[in-house]
């Protein structure tokens, strides 16, 4: 399979709709666009948080990658009563640069090279809100695939990020190393473009060896960032929490692919998902603790910026994405 018909299957990733390039004042901060990529920045307790696009990938068709186990008539229904195309589903690739004092902190990298024009903008994205990759320290990824770690390297396989140790989760780590991977409860068919994706994550993983620092889950980095196993979409899959004083902010990372499809059943799950029951069970449990709470929300995969809450809904749960003053 030649890498533009992955892309058009692949798994982890997308995008949004249409990213908005215009200005935009959120209740909680500006979305900005000195150029060609938008960004939104906000202060949560002492941080400055900005979000940045890698740009989107397009999924289609719908299924089996969403739902894959789910009737058909089921999935398209869902979709029509939100207006959505049945066709395909975007998903945004949302990342997060937090700063404290002297330190600048990445979560995640964005797909890099890897996929085609319409991502691996993060390069040009930091540019635009002002920073430049050596001013990078910590780079802090919640999973191994490819979308998410593609942009630690620039085309010509050199390190992107010069100045940043990178940290990463020692189950994820052990998992794509290792001589084989079990994906024996995944719902991810072509196993060609798998084979591709697993060579392309090892050999990330090995240019960035000298830089990496393996966690464990739990754990606490920096003062500001608490790190959770929620395993499923891979083994290591780690969930973000980043805190200030009384102030909150969880990053979900890849446990949720779709706004439409997945916060109402959880359990229709995603091709890219290790485990699928395992991914189905962890979504559950954390999306039940995220709407009890009524804790802050940013979604690696959802809408831009991908700042929100859930609640619960029936049997299931809706996402409330926050508002916006006005349009620039």
């Amino acid at each position: 399979m030649n890498r533009r018909a992955l892309v058009k299957q692949l798994m982890v990733m997308g995008l949004a709709t249409a990213l908005p390039l215009k200005k935009l004042s959120a209740l909680n901060g500006n979305i900005t666009s000195t150029g060609k990529r938008p960004f939104h920045r906000f202060m949560l307790g002492e941080l400055e948080l900005t979000v940045i696009t890698d740009g989107h990938l397009i999924i289609s068709p719908v299924q089996p990658a969403f739902a894959p186990r789910t009737d058909s008539a089921a999935v398209n229904t869902l979709l029509r009563e939100h207006f959505r195309p049945t066709s395909s589903i975007d998903l945004s690739m949302n990342i997060l640069l937090i700063r404290k004092g002297k330190q600048l902190i990445l979560v995640d990298t964005g797909a890099g090279p890897l996929f085609g024009k319409n991502s691996g903008w993060l390069p040009q994205s930091l540019a635009d809100a002002g920073f430049r990759p050596e001013q990078v320290t910590d780079i802090v990824l919640s999973h191994a695939h490819t979308d998410h770690i593609g942009g630690l390297l620039k085309t010509d396989g050199q390190l992107l990020f010069p100045s940043a140790s990178i940290h990463l989760s020692a189950i994820e780590h052990h998992f794509w190393m290792a001589d084989k991977q079990d994906f024996s409860k995944s719902e991810f068919r072509d196993k060609a473009a798998l084979q591709n994706i697993i060579a392309d994550t090892q050999r990330i993983l090995t240019t960035v060896k000298n830089k990496l620092v393996l966690f464990e889950h739990p754990t606490e980095l920096f003062g500001c960032l608490r790190l959770e196993l929620a395993a499923g979409h891979t083994p290591g899959h780690t969930l973000v929490r980043i805190f200030s004083g009384r102030e909150e902010l969880v990053h979900i990372a890849d446990m949720m692919h779709s706004d439409v499809l997945l916060f109402p059943h959880p359990e229709w799950g995603f091709f890219g998902d290790t485990d699928l029951e395992q991914a189905a069970a962890t979504r559950k449990a954390i999306l039940n603790r995220l709407a009890t709470d009524k804790t802050r929300i940013f979604a690696y995969h959802l809408p831009w910026p991908g700042i929100g809450h859930t609640r619960i809904n029936g049997n299931g749960y809706e996402w409330i994405a926050e508002t916006y003053s006005y349009p620039g």
